[in-house]
């Protein structure tokens, strides 16, 4: 599967992924009220809703992206409705060709680890069938419960070639209250990204390993570090945009390939048409906006890049 991610890499010529984080207050009025119209104000009415919205944003912009990364939180808080947006929202994205990263953030041991890699990732047994639960292509993994937490995840990417991005050093502001403390002279994130390495060596697609982590754009000069520590890991850089990343900042999560990283912006593309940059096409043309946005962030990489390279 890392191998497909690159190649739609290559073909868009843009190393972005689209956050299908659909929180209600995003999703225009017009949808909201179609939605509630048939399913009322219920779980229901507002899966409906996040469902038609992630449609839309889909529908304008899968020619220019390469994947999507949809965070399951914001479909669980609406229960099981949720959950069978989400899925239904993968199957889509899916078929239009699109690589689908599943934003779970699972870190467990044994059994309950294994459960989670299977019904993301894997096939569980019903009798005498094989079922895909959720059929996510990537997922993402809390590595600090240890190998024992991740080691299910590598046995189920084995079997069926999909990935896994470990989390590393994530964009939020505290991430450093344990991941920044000094373990040997050294902070942990980077004995986290050896370990990713090592992960990774093992399960190597053709250039990439199916083992990739989750780097923070917040922090470039800690990214620059670490894409030395796991030359063959791809890196998922969230925080983007909205939390304040820009392209000039993530020249260094790349390698000199201009592959190497992947970078998230989940509201700043999504909820565009709410951004005065965009509020001229409205709310009835959100989707438009969406696809204004994508276009304006790939240029603002590729030009980073084409910079760097200069």
């Amino acid at each position: 599967m890392i191998n497909k991610l690159i190649a739609n890499i290559k073909k868009t010529n843009a190393p972005i992924v689209v956050g299908l984080d659909p929180m209600l207050s995003y999703v225009p009025e017009q949808v909201q009220k179609k939605a509630f119209a048939e399913y009322g104000e219920t779980l229901e009415g507002a899966a409906e809703a996040i469902w038609q919205f992630n449609k839309e944003i889909v529908d304008h912009t899968a020619d220019l992206i390469p994947a999507v990364k949809p965070q399951i939180a914001m479909y669980e808080q609406f229960g099981v409705p949720g959950l069978a947006a989400y899925e239904k929202t993968i199957a889509y994205c899916q078929s239009k060709g699109l690589a689908v990263i599943g934003d779970i953030k699972r870190g467990d041991i044994g059994s309950t680890s294994a459960a989670y890699a299977v019904g993301h990732l894997g096939r569980v047994q019903v009798g005498s069938k094989t079922y895909s639960g959720f059929h996510e292509d990537f997922a993402t993994v809390n590595p600090y419960l240890g190998s024992d937490g991740v080691k299910p995840f590598l046995d189920v990417c084995r079997e069926e070639k999909k990935g896994i991005f470990i989390l590393v050093k994530t964009s939020n502001p505290s991430s450093g209250e344990f991941q920044d403390r000094m373990v040997e002279g050294r902070p942990l994130y980077e004995l986290v990204g050896e370990k990713v390495a090592q992960w990774g060596s093992e399960l190597m697609g053709d250039d990439y390993s199916y083992v990739g982590a989750v780097v923070g754009a917040t922090y470039p000069e800690m990214g620059r570090t670490l894409r030395k520590i796991m030359p063959k890991s791809y890196i998922l850089v969230p925080g983007y945009g909205a939390q304040g990343g820009r392209g000039k900042d993530l020249v260094d999560f790349f390698n000199e390939d201009g592959l190497g990283a992947i970078v998230n912006s989940s509201r700043g593309i999504i909820a565009a048409y709410k951004q005065e940059k965009y509020a001229s096409f409205g709310a009835e043309h959100f989707g438009e906006a969406s696809r204004q946005a994508v276009l304006d962030m790939v240029q603002d990489i590729s030009g980073a890049l084409e910079a760097a390279k200069a």
